[in-house]
């Protein structure tokens, strides 16, 4: 088991197999495989140039897309006041007390004689109910420690509670009294915790890769808040925009969770196809189906800060960035699979990787294509249901822009999708199965040295 009396001097391989300690010149992966999912032999050098050769001026064109359309931050402009556009301050409840709504003149409407209409049982409450007046103090901002009073109806929907941490909105045009308002609660506390729990967990169970996964969604969002949202308010193009950041993302994210490996750069190219396929197919049906991107209050509240941005361009940006999380979660798997079938058996060929990588790929599809139309609806339910309650067709419905936009959102993603399942295991099958395992640039796939006991037991 020991073979103490060889000395470490005494052993001479062939450059290119010697291990971790000192890879010969040009070797080019002497670390590559202990960051990747498994014992993955590098591809041939050759190999390594050609996809360097796509890969590096596309990575050189997003730095200087980056350069080009950094902004010096969000414009700035008047506050309107209105929806998310104000001045808010944090506050805390100090005081709550049950009052007679009627001698705080809580009801500004007068009861109707039908309670059946949600107008006539809000006025009727208000008339006839316990209402709550609760004192709020400004704990931010230049007026830290004033107070003011805050009336709760009994049938308002965020109900008021002493001690509470809430957001106040704070009108300077207004009257003295009635310059603050509760306009919601302060959730930082929940939702600082749940996020705790979610990076500890991912942390526990994936370990570094975990942590580089952590790493990899900071990135990503700062590339988000600090180039993405500040670059389309400045007025640059949103589609451009879209694309250079999510390349930049697609970049950052995938080569840091899963090493600058050529199975890393195979996934690059796969989703790089995939998220062109998207962006023509939502450029061409965004203007087929004259979606303007302008459907509700927030999306008019941007067009009416901000006249200069294309509101369909900025539908179709999100399109892009809201497919590429999925297809990176696609293009990585499909490449292992193929990369780890290659390994399994080294005399299968690109047809045989395909098929059996492809195999795989349609059970990924359905359920992928599944959850994707899953969470666009889950997140227009309320709207759905607004629909269903109407009594409205599925014809009128799905005519209505607003639902519109999330038929085609789906659809287009889930397009770019199904695409990416074929293109990336096509590309893997390829790269993998080009290598030559004589070649003295490319490693055996079984591998004969991964460390000490590698050199011991070809000994």
């Amino acid at each position: 088991m020991t073979i103490s009396p060889q000395p470490p001097i005494e052993h001479t391989e062939p450059s290119g197999h010697s291990g971790h300690s000192h890879p010969a010149p040009g070797a080019g992966h002497g670390h590559s495989h202990s960051h990747s999912h498994g014992p993955a032999a590098p591809v041939s050098k050759h190999l390594r140039k050609v996809i360097a050769a796509v890969l590096i001026p596309f990575a050189a064109a997003v730095v200087i897309g980056l350069m080009v359309l950094w902004p010096g931050g969000a414009p700035a402009h008047e506050r309107s006041g209105v929806g998310f556009d104000r001045q808010t301050q944090q506050g805390k409840v100090t005081a709550l007390e049950q009052v007679d709504c009627k001698s705080v003149n809580a009801s500004q409407v007068p009861p109707t004689a039908n309670v059946s209409t949600p107008e006539g049982r809000e006025a009727r409450a208000a008339q006839t109910g316990e209402c709550k007046k609760a004192t709020i103090e400004v704990v931010s901002g230049p007026e830290k420690g004033r107070t003011f009073i805050e009336i709760v109806q009994p049938g308002a929907p965020r109900q008021l509670a002493d001690g509470q941490e809430v957001v106040v909105a704070y009108a300077p045009d207004a009257p003295r009294d009635l310059q603050y308002s509760v306009i919601d609660v302060n959730r930082k506390l929940p939702m600082a915790v749940l996020a705790g729990i979610f990076a500890v967990a991912v942390v526990l169970v994936g370990r570094m890769r975990g942590l580089f996964a952590l790493i990899a969604l900071g990135v990503s969002f700062a590339v988000l808040t600090l180039f993405i949202l500040p670059a389309i308010l400045q007025g640059s193009n949103p589609l451009v925009v879209a694309v250079v950041g999510a390349s930049a993302i697609m970049l950052i994210a995938l080569y840091m969770c899963h090493g600058l490996t050529a199975r890393t750069s195979v996934a690059v190219l796969g989703t790089l196809v995939s998220l062109l396929l998207i962006g023509l197919l939502g450029s061409g049906f965004i203007d087929w189906a004259f979606l303007s991107g302008n459907t509700d209050d927030n999306t008019g509240l941007i067009h009416g800060l901000y006249p200069n941005i294309d509101m369909s361009g900025l539908l179709l940006a999100g399109v892009i960035i809201g497919s590429l999380g999925v297809l990176d979660d696609v293009t990585v798997t499909q490449t292992s699979a193929v990369w780890e079938l290659r390994q399994a058996d080294p005399s299968m060929g690109p047809r045989a990787l395909y098929r059996a990588g492809i195999r795989i790929g349609r059970d990924h599809i359905a359920s992928v294509v599944n959850t994707l139309v899953l969470a666009y609806a889950g997140a227009a339910l309320p709207l759905l249901l607004l629909f269903s309650i109407a009594n409205s067709s599925v014809g009128s419905v799905a005519n209505s822009e607003l639902v519109a936009e999330e038929i085609v959102r789906t659809l287009v993603g889930s397009i770019g999708l199904v695409a990416s399942v074929p293109v990336t295991t096509a590309l893997a099958a390829l790269v993998v199965s080009a290598d030559r395992p004589g070649s003295p640039d490319a490693a055996p796939a079984s591998g004969p040295a991964r460390g000490g006991r590698g050199r011991r037991r070809k000994r």
